[in-house]
C-alpha cells in the first residue's frame, strides 16, 4: 500500500446507554480541547407533504435557549469557551440528519454536556411565540438567498424534483416551502421535536483531550 492510499486507523470506543443513546468515544490529546457532535436521526426525509422545512427550522430553534440556559445557547457556550467566530459551534441539516457541534477547553466537557443535555430535554416547554417567529423569519430569508436571490440557486430543488416522484420526502429542499413553513405553528414544532429528539434517535461523538470514564459518567 502506498503512502498516497495509507487510510489511518482511528480509535474509539463505542457504548450504548440504556436509553438507546449511542455514545461514541476517541482520545486525542494533541491539544487540551474536547469536541462534542450530536447526531440526531431526523431530517427533511421524516417530514410530510404540507409540513416540510421543520428539521431545519427545529435546527435554529435549538439555539434560542432551554429552561435553564434561558438567555440563549450561543452565549452558554461561549461562556464555556467555545470558539463561534471560526465555525466550531454551529449546527446542519440534510435530509437524513440534523447535527449540532462545538468545541471548548477540555476542562469545560462537563458544562457542555449539562448545556446539551439542557436543551435536549427542556426546549420544547421553553420555546417561545417570540422565539419561534423571528427563527421562522430566519429560515425564510434563507430561503431567499440561498435559493431565490442568486443564479442557479435551484438548481438541488429542481434536480430531487425531477428524480423521486411527488410526494417521495426526498423531492423538496430540506429548507422547506415559504408556505409550510409560514402555516407551522409551536405546537407544531414542539410535536416534532417530542417525536425525533430522543435519546433512542441520537447518536453523541466526544473526540479529544477528556477522560472517557467521566464522559461515561456524565
Amino acid at each position: 500500500m502506498t503512502p498516497s492510499t495509507f487510510i489511518p486507523r482511528i480509535e474509539f470506543e463505542k457504548h450504548t446507554l440504556d436509553n438507546g443513546l449511542d455514545l461514541i468515544l476517541h482520545i486525542d490529546r494533541k491539544l487540551p480541547i474536547v469536541h462534542v457532535n450530536q447526531w440526531f436521526h431526523v431530517g427533511s426525509k421524516n417530514e410530510k407533504p404540507g409540513r416540510t422545512g421543520f428539521a431545519h427550522l427545529f435546527e435554529h430553534l435549538m439555539f434560542e435557549g432551554s429552561k435553564n440556559a434561558p438567555e440563549g445557547y450561543f452565549k452558554y457556550v461561549e461562556n464555556a469557551g467555545g470558539n463561534l467566530r471560526e465555525g466550531g459551534v454551529n449546527g446542519t441539516t440534510s435530509h437524513d440528519r440534523t447535527n449540532y457541534f462545538a468545541t471548548v477547553p477540555s476542562g469545560n466537557l462537563e458544562h457542555l454536556l449539562w448545556l446539551e443535555s439542557d436543551r435536549a430535554a427542556t426546549l420544547a416547554e421553553a420555546l417561545t411565540e417570540e422565539n419561534f417567529e423571528n427563527q421562522r423569519d430566519v429560515v425564510r430569508n434563507e430561503r431567499r438567498q440561498g435559493l431565490e436571490n442568486q443564479p442557479y440557486g435551484q438548481w438541488v430543488q429542481l434536480v430531487c424534483e425531477n428524480l423521486y416522484p411527488a410526494g417521495h420526502p426526498y423531492s423538496w429542499p430540506v429548507i422547506g416551502s415559504h408556505e409550510d413553513l409560514e402555516a407551522a405553528t409551536t405546537d407544531d414544532v414542539r410535536n416534532f421535536f417530542r417525536t425525533f429528539y430522543t435519546p433512542n434517535n441520537l447518536s453523541l461523538v466526544i473526540a479529544g483531550d477528556f477522560d472517557a470514564d467521566q464522559a461515561r459518567s456524565l
